[in-house]
């Protein structure tokens, strides 16, 4: 058996390699943004010692430090406020509150959105906070 042996640059190239390592990247970016989740609203939360992670939900109300009341990515006003949680409800089935209230907003603002909720027949309410650094 004779095997054929040239010095000649390979002139065919394989392009399996780089296309499974494209797709393995492409995978991995979109497994992994599906768990990002941020209205684009810049608060500061609140500090805690014991910061539990939250379920990701679609009911998701935000209040800025000037006052401003978003339901999910919508700007919107504490006397509408009712109206929009039933639309977020009737889209998303869920009953948990998720409130990213800014740290300087008031806690009056934080009231009238749970009455808001509770309004409209949502039980339960998660404050969300991030850890405090020692």
């Amino acid at each position: 058996m004779k095997f054929n042996v040239s010095n000649q640059p390979l002139s065919i190239f394989s392009y399996s390699s780089l296309t499974d390592i494209v797709l393995l990247l492409v995978i991995f970016f979109l497994l992994t943004s599906q768990f990002v989740i941020q209205t684009g609203v810049k608060v500061k939360l609140p500090g805690s010692e014991t910061e539990e992670t939250s379920e990701p939900t679609k009911l998701l109300v935000t209040i800025t430090s000037a006052g401003v009341v978003y339901a999910g990515t919508e700007e919107t006003n504490i006397g509408l406020l009712p109206e929009k949680l039933i639309e977020l409800k009737g889209i998303s089935e869920e009953n948990n509150l998720l409130i990213r209230a800014d740290k300087t907003a008031q806690i009056d603002l934080v009231i009238k959105v749970i009455d808001a909720a509770k309004s409209v027949g949502i039980g339960k309410f998660t404050i969300e906070t991030e850890k405090e650094k020692p």
